[in-house]
């Protein structure tokens, strides 16, 4: 299916793909990283993580793998890292090691994470390779994108952020007790994200209905930071039955 919005006069044409099984969404959205790969040795990946990419990483390195994909020249950034734990077990930079990183041979220099003492650099940095070719995003269940939490202006930049309870809850899972979640992170602003020039964004699971449906429902609002998404041009949105289940 395809959601059509218009914004300043342009139609937007976010393309939504729905999918029975997260292996499904995994080989699909893997195939647009190698295709991307193939044609561009040297392009610049925006990188997630949480429970939402890992088959979609690991589907992308058994595919590297068999192609041989030369990934010396390859940049990444990541969207987000909680504040104070960047180089502890639970940091996303410990995640990104070892579900993609380390098994790509991917180097610590090829790699670059928002940090709370360097906000305007990220971007920075992001603007001086060329900016980001692809983009991969999850959706919260109330609606944020990276970790950009409801209120978020929509021309925010890189910036820390107070993290909601509800999103510390859905995040303890990857922690040994609830209280050792961070109650702050660091993450690409609305605007940032906005800028690469494709986006892909999977969401699964019940718990992500109200929010698919808000996002794709061709309102932008505050209260719904990823339907910001609807004044991109270039949107892949991959979905399983579940997750599109507000949307028939």
């Amino acid at each position: 299916m395809t959601t059509i919005h218009e914004n300043k006069g342009i139609f937007i044409y976010m393309q939504v793909i729905i999918k029975r099984t997260t292996a499904e969404i995994a080989d699909l959205v893997s195939e647009k990283f190698v295709s991307l790969l193939e044609k561009k040795p040297k392009a610049v990946l925006g990188l997630a993580t949480g429970s939402t990419p890992i088959a979609t990483y690991e589907a992308l390195i058994n595919k590297i793998k068999a192609k041989n994909l030369p990934l010396e020249d390859v940049k990444t950034f990541n969207l987000d890292e909680y504040v104070g734990l960047e180089k502890e077990k639970y940091s996303y930079r410990t995640f990104m090691e070892e579900n993609l990183f380390s098994p790509l041979g991917i180097s610590s220099s090829q790699v670059h994470f928002p940090s709370e003492k360097t906000l305007s650099a990220y971007d920075e940095q992001i603007a001086a390779y060329g900016g980001i070719d692809l983009q991969i995003l999850g959706i919260g269940s109330n609606g944020h994108i990276a970790f950009n939490e409801p209120g978020t202006p929509f021309e925010s930049k890189t910036h820390v952020v107070k993290l909601e309870e509800s999103t510390r809850d859905d995040n303890a899972r990857f922690f040994d007790t609830p209280e050792e979640v961070p109650t702050h992170a660091v993450t690409m602003g609305l605007a940032t994200i906005l800028q690469a020039k494709e986006i892909v964004l999977i969401a699964t699971g019940t718990n992500k209905q109200e929010a698919v449906r808000q996002m794709l429902s061709g309102v932008n609002s505050l209260n719904c930071p990823a339907s910001i998404l609807n004044q991109h041009p270039h949107v892949t949105v991959y979905l399983d039955e579940e997750a599109a289940g507000k949307l028939y």
